[in-house]
């Protein structure tokens, strides 16, 4: 495959797809570089928009950048080309998370996803609002279920019991997050009143939904109980839909598998019509989070029918570089 038949318009796409994955804290914390000779897209941390105090491992931001790959992974296909992707490739250079070299389609080979997720891209967002509390079909569950494990993880629909457990674990979390001044800062350093007054975009106020949520369902108070405005409360479906991403084992790959396993799962609930939110809080105290499961947790992830609600901003797909090379960040 020659470089040049790669148009500026397709590379364009492709990082258009890329920077629509989910992010914590709509951090954005990747860095796409074009590698001309082999026809490659790198893909790096952007460590600067890093969280020292909610995610001091950095497992967080290998997540969202995993979730970004997986995006990456299903435009390259749908343009035509099979994406061969290398995790952490080099380990001189740590901040390289991935690359992914564009081949030429091999009728023996399949794209390992549905054909529709391309699609599904634009219309996947977070949604913090009430769902309807229709139970999710068994066939879409296994359909979640085999998503997230070709992608090498493991996805469980806990029993309503065992649900409950972790929404408490959720919720001991985010009281732990409220009461503790530098992560409360941290967050709302992420949170702007309004999404086009903001340089880091991060997350606008109004896909925080109901602020005051945390009696029915542990939502993250992102602002720490410091709203400028808060919205009405709303009922919550009394028995949630709660999935558990996990892993194997707990290292760096796993971490950019388990991103790329949860926006799989992300994707394929979209074109099922269905709404998601992740609950992120108990991941990010190593006590609350050994409590979750014997397997290294990953995310929680609530599922259902119900409003969109807004969806949050991403950052230019088109940025300088200092080496000449098309440089592309965002979210």
């Amino acid at each position: 495959m020659h470089s040049a038949t790669l148009d500026a318009a397709t590379l364009e796409a492709f990082i258009t797809a890329a920077v629509a994955a989910p992010s914590i804290f709509n951090t954005q914390p990747w860095r796409y570089r074009l590698e001309p000779e082999t026809v490659s897209l790198q893909v790096w941390a952007a460590t600067e928009r890093g969280l020292r105090h909610t995610d001091p491992t950095g497992r967080a931001l290998h997540i969202s950048v995993g979730a970004s790959v997986f995006n990456l992974r299903v435009a390259v296909h749908h343009f035509g080309w099979s994406p061969v992707t290398r995790l952490l490739p080099r380990p001189e250079d740590p901040g390289l998370l991935a690359t992914v070299r564009l081949a030429a389609p091999f009728s023996r080979l399949t794209a390992g996803h549905r054909s529709d997720l391309y699609e599904a891209i634009t219309r996947r967002h977070s949604s913090r609002l009430p769902f309807s509390g229709k139970p999710l079909p068994p066939h879409v569950q296994t359909e979640l279920v085999e998503a997230a494990h070709g992608e090498g993880a493991l996805l469980t629909f806990p029993a309503y019991s065992e649900a409950d457990r972790l929404l408490r674990l959720t919720m001991e979390a985010e009281h732990r997050n409220r009461s503790e001044p530098d992560r409360g800062a941290e967050s709302r350093r992420w949170i702007h009143p309004d999404l086009y007054e903001s340089t880091d975009l991060g997350l606008p106020q109004s896909a925080l939904g109901p602020q005051d949520a945390h009696e029915r369902l542990a939502m993250r108070d992102f602002t720490a109980q410091r709203h400028a405005e808060r919205l009405p409360a709303q009922p919550f479906e009394s028995k949630p839909v709660i999935a558990l991403l996990t892993t194997e084992h707990d290292r760096r790959a796993d971490w950019l598998r388990a991103g790329q396993a949860l926006e799989h799962v992300l994707l394929v609930a979209t074109a099922h019509g269905l709404r998601a939110s992740l609950l992120h809080q108990p991941m990010e105290w190593p006590d609350l989070r050994r409590s979750l499961s014997r397997a290294p947790a990953q995310m929680l992830i609530r599922l259902g029918y119900g409003p969109a609600g807004p969806a949050t901003p991403r950052r230019a797909a088109h940025e300088p570089s200092d080496t000449g090379l098309p440089d592309q960040q965002g979210s």
